[in-house]
């Protein structure tokens, strides 16, 4: 997503009266996602998120403009994008601002957190550049103008304040003093620990594509998942994108070409590990943590041939549709089809297959979610490119359906996926029925496996190449 252009200063704006300023502290990885993940858990929280300055994406430190404390603690209740949430007291581009910025902020705010009967304590925190102590302890020492009446307690203090050094973001060229500084009360953590408890390391049940915990979270959150939402996959594989919605508090179902997957059956996918166990499964997945009451359940069938009744039943879509590149894209056929292949699992369930170009896995998903979603509801899914031929117009879309985000995860030098949020904004009618793909639209994705074709023969190339070096 590209909301602004890089190096532009982030001051982002709620259009709501009586606006306290925070500072967001931000983890550096996904830099794409964390906007929209932000803006999606503002709105879920009831902000109405505007960019009115312009904002520096790639930096770790954002200024947000919040009604509440409590909106700020809700949004670090879901976020995985950021670190911590500071009331910003001050902050400049020299010491001096900073401190003629703190001496400037209204004492009646301040002076709750400074009393006599209070105890605190001020950690420093430096972005590419690391600080000796003693070089800390005269940061601390320089704001004792600040009026602290409290006593130091470095193990369990009531309130932590926080410096906040920004020294850029080029590792081979640190400056000797910080480009911005930040001073602010500590409000809240984000949920970061999520990425190594849900981590599919320590899964029962996985297989060759299970989500990235991290990214699973964020789609959650682009999907504004919440409390008694009820929210599908259509290509549910093991179940991982269940998960995250389920943690947070979401009813879950999905459904799945794949028999022996659904039911846990067949080869695993662990090294060192031929058949898979009787507690590998789905269901299995969500009791690992706890989550087996949101758990709805999940079906063996075709994405493209939808089996529920007509009618607005989800509240979000939240899927990873096969490439054709780990998983087959695969759809039920005939005895006819000229493409065909009986796939025959323990049980002897048996069924014939033919093959389901990408073009029309994306465009059956649209017409699905623009049908199944509530007014409202998200969709979310992965939408691989070929990047020599990317343009923005090849981006599926539907009337009923409004982009919401467009964020990018690089795969190799020539191959990526995008991660689409589309928002339903349109009733569904029978019109809406046929509505489908302009041609452009289907190019990149016209014939069955091209986008694998694409990205095995980029592969082939980088092999022949480190061949060739190696022979020098």
């Amino acid at each position: 997503m590209r909301p602004g252009k890089a190096g532009e200063w982030p001051d982002m704006a709620l259009a709501a009266p009586a606006l306290r300023r925070y500072l967001l502290l931000l983890a550096q990885e996904h830099l794409e996602f964390r906007l929209p993940e932000i803006t999606s858990l503002l709105s879920l929280c009831g902000g109405q998120f505007s960019s009115e300055q312009e904002i520096r994406v790639n930096s770790p430190f954002w200024i947000l403009s919040i009604p509440s404390e409590e909106m700020a603690r809700g949004l670090m209740k879901r976020t995985v994008c950021a670190k911590s949430i500071f009331e910003l007291w001050g902050h400049g581009r020299s010491a001096g601002e900073l401190y003629a910025s703190l001496k400037s902020y209204p004492m009646d705010k301040m002076l709750p957190y400074l009393q006599s009967d209070s105890t605190y304590k001020v950690h420093i925190h430096t972005f590419n550049k690391t600080l000796t102590q003693a070089q800390k302890i005269k940061k601390i020492d320089a704001l004792e103008f600040l009026p602290f009446k409290g006593k130091v307690n470095l193990k369990n203090p009531e309130h932590i304040f926080w410096i906040l050094e920004d020294y850029g973001m080029d590792p081979n060229n640190v400056p000797e003093e910080p480009f911005h500084l930040y001073f602010g009360r500590w409000i809240a953590d984000g949920q970061r620990e999520l990425i190594e408890s849900y981590s599919v390391k320590k899964r029962h049940f996985i297989g060759n594509t299970s989500m990235d915990a991290c990214l699973s979270f964020i789609m959650a959150n682009h999907g504004r998942v919440k409390p008694n939402d009820v929210v599908y996959d259509p290509f549910v594989g093991t179940g991982g994108l269940l998960i995250s919605s389920a943690h947070f508090g979401a009813y879950v179902c999905g459904t799945d070409i794949d028999y022996n997957t659904i039911h846990g059956l067949g080869k695993a996918s662990r090294k060192n590990q031929k058949w898979r166990g009787p507690d590998e499964n789905i269901r299995a997945n969500l009791r690992q943590y706890g989550l087996e009451k949101y758990y709805l359940d999940a079906l063996v069938s075709d994405s493209s041939r939808p089996i529920w009744r007509k009618g607005m039943l989800f509240d979000a879509i939240i899927t990873d549709p096969p490439y054709g590149i780990r998983e087959a894209t695969r759809r039920t056929g005939s005895q006819k089809e000229t493409v065909k292949t009986a796939e025959r699992s323990t049980e002897n369930h048996i069924f014939v297959s033919s093959s389901y170009h990408l073009s029309d896995i994306f465009f059956d998903l649209l017409k699905f979610a623009a049908e199944y979603l509530v007014m409202g509801g998200r969709l979310v899914y992965w939408l691989p490119i070929y990047r020599p031929e990317y343009t923005e117009e090849i981006v599926p879309r539907h009337p009923c359906l409004k982009l919401i985000s467009n964020c990018e995860q690089m795969l190799s030098s020539h191959t990526s996926r995008r991660l689409i949020t589309m928002e339903k904004v349109k009733e569904f009618k029978d019109q809406d029925q046929n509505s489908c793909l302009l041609d452009g639209q289907y190019t990149p994705y016209r014939g069955h496996n091209s986008f694998r074709e694409k990205y095995f023969s980029g592969v082939t190339k980088r092999i022949a190449r480190e061949e060739k070096d190696n022979h020098k």
